[in-house]
């Protein structure tokens, strides 16, 4: 039987991939293709992205798809992180690298930007989670700071923007990756120019935004010619990384008001939210700082950010500096061992953002909470992994408190479903149902909007018909609620859930 072939391209802020998909009509058979490293690289003062190594890296990914699957290949789809962009300028030039949302140009902007417009305005016009690294700040810090590139921007482009104008040629903005900048009306579905003009960011810059699964054209002859790949087009998938993930979760259900079903995106952040069927932009959602995020077939992702594996992620590059050079199953193993629910801490706290040494950020959080300070190895890595349960918890409950209603089942997706201690965890604490799976969602997500857009549009009952039959899942009941709850109900105070900065 023909098999069609698409590629995505995954851009993270660790790294990235090449990855093939195989689509025999039924099943989806992947095939990572090219890894490769990213982050930010110090230079001029600033925290900018290696955007030329990337590009190399992506061609050499292509090339080597081109030799493996060769005609067969059909399109090819770029997803990425959200909130950072660069310019084009008027003669198509890309004028600057792209800042990291970790750099700290931004510090002080929240409050600096609603002196200019009032929080609950934006929230209205945005309908997004308020943080720092938010596009809207890194434009106002370009404003404040008289910035020659944005006074010569003609186009602003996302991350993968920017690739799918590198691949194709055309200038585009995807709409589930504009929808974290907060730039963006999840209501009217295009630029939030009225607010965009009372901060007076230049109007000219923000382009027309194109929904998943939109035919940008074929490859651009030169880089088909270097890659050798023939006949590809580029479609673009759900752009945000995330989009692409909650597009893979296997649920039954559509998107509506009320679902009884929810999701966890689990990697280095938690992405914990439902998808809905429109935009629920309220005070209340305002209060608890949730996001309205578009998501792929015309849905809403409303979601928060909380921490995820970042402290496992950090502590474990704190050993390696110091010479212990644990595995990730190491230190799950390590874990296990330790006493459970000793010391919670608040995994967004902001001195866990990024500190110099993140065990010894993480005593100190302890100590400063009341808590029981973690010594050994083991007994941080059970701190951090609890917390985020916890975290997850919380942020259930006000996810429950905006529907209307108690979802019933979580659904995790993304590289965090390889961690079973921690989706047992979950289960435990918040009380639920687990399906957890499948690991590679994001990449899926993207693969199938492709394979399966029809005339710019995406149905996503077939993409997730095609997920249950292709992948494995793995099913947590909840196991030991009880000593989670009671647990709790001891905190001298209720470890909160600060937003990250």
């Amino acid at each position: 039987m023909t098999r069609s072939v698409a590629l995505a391209v995954d851009l993270g802020a660790s790294g990235g991939r090449v990855v093939s998909g195989a689509f025999d009509g039924r099943l989806l058979e992947l095939e990572e293709i090219h890894r490769f490293e990213n982050g930010p690289v110090a230079m001029g003062g600033q925290l900018v992205w290696d955007l030329p190594r990337l590009w190399q890296e992506v061609m050499l990914g292509l090339r080597m798809a081109a030799t493996r699957y060769g005609r067969t290949v059909s399109t090819i789809g770029v997803d990425a992180w959200g909130v950072d962009f660069s310019f084009l300028g008027a003669d198509g030039a890309l004028l600057a690298n792209p800042v990291c949302y970790r750099d700290t140009r931004t510090r002080g902007l929240l409050a600096a930007a609603q002196r200019i417009v009032p929080r609950e305005a934006i929230f209205a016009a945005s309908g997004v989670q308020f943080m720092e690294i938010n596009s809207l700040y890194q434009l106002l810090a370009m404003k404040n700071q008289q910035s020659s590139v944005l006074a010569a921007a003609d186009r602003l482009l996302m991350i993968p923007d920017i690739f799918h104008w590198l691949l194709s040629g055309q200038q585009s903005n995807e709409r589930t990756n504009a929808s974290t900048t907060q730039c963006f009306d999840p209501q009217k579905k295009n630029w939030a120019f009225e607010m965009l003009e009372r901060f007076d960011l230049p109007r000219r810059v923000f382009g027309e935004i194109f929904e998943p699964g939109t035919d940008l054209g074929p490859l651009r002859a030169d880089v088909a010619a270097e890659v050798g790949l023939v006949g590809v087009r580029v479609v673009m998938p759900g752009t945000h990384d995330t989009a692409s993930a909650v597009a893979a979760v296997p649920a039954l259900e559509p998107a509506c008001a009320r679902p009884d079903w929810c999701y966890v995106s689990l990697g280095t952040w938690a992405l914990v939210g439902a998808e809905l069927d429109r935009p629920f932009v309220t005070p209340q959602c305002l209060a608890y700082n949730f996001t309205n995020e578009a998501g792929v077939g015309g849905t809403t992702r409303l979601l928060k950010n909380v921490c995820g594996l970042w402290l496992v992620q950090q502590c474990r590059w704190s050993w390696q500096r110091a010479g212990k050079a644990w595995t990730w199953d190491q230190l799950t193993a390590l874990a296990a061992e330790a006493p459970p629910l000793v010391t919670l801490i608040d995994p967004n706290h902001p001195s866990l953002v990024a500190p110099a040494d993140m065990p010894e950020a993480i005593r100190a959080l302890a100590k400063l909470s009341g808590e029981p300070v973690p010594e050994s190895t083991a007994a941080i890595v059970r701190t951090a992994i609890e917390s985020v349960a916890v975290a997850v918890r919380k942020t259930l409950e006000e996810l429950d408190q905006l529907l209307g209603r108690r979802v019933s089942r979580i659904h995790i997706v993304g590289g965090g479903v390889k961690n079973t201690m921690l989706c047992q965890m979950i289960a435990d604490a918040t009380d639920r149902r687990v399906v957890a799976g499948p690991v590679e969602a994001t990449a899926i997500g993207n693969l199938l909007v492709q394979l399966s857009a029809k005339n710019g549009a995406v149905d996503l009952r077939s993409v997730r018909s095609i997920v249950r039959d292709s992948f494995e899942l793995v099913h947590y009941q909840p196991l030991e609620p009880g000593r989670w709850n009671d647990r709790l109900r001891s905190l001298k105070t209720p470890v909160p859930v600060s937003e990250p900065s």
